[in-house]
């Protein structure tokens, strides 16, 4: 029995092989894109949330500094 193998599904094969192989760099960039931008928006809430942070302390700052000052602290 010889191998015999349909010219129609060699090339259907070898063009969606061809397509995938074409499509390839766009893909990687597109996910290099989204993560780039996930990246910059997960940096941008640990820049918020840093600065709450230091928001939130600077009462205590200004506080102790000025009993310091006043010499009541220290």
């Amino acid at each position: 029995m010889p191998d015999f193998v349909n010219p129609q599904v060699t090339d259907a094969v070898s063009q969606t092989s061809v397509k995938v192989l074409a499509e390839a760099p766009a893909q990687a960039m597109a996910t290099l894109y989204q993560v780039m931008a996930s990246a910059n928006g997960i940096a941008a809430q640990n820049a918020v949330s840093n600065q709450h942070a230091l928001n939130l302390l600077n009462p205590a700052i200004v506080a102790k500094a000025i009993s310091i000052i006043q010499g009541n602290g220290g």
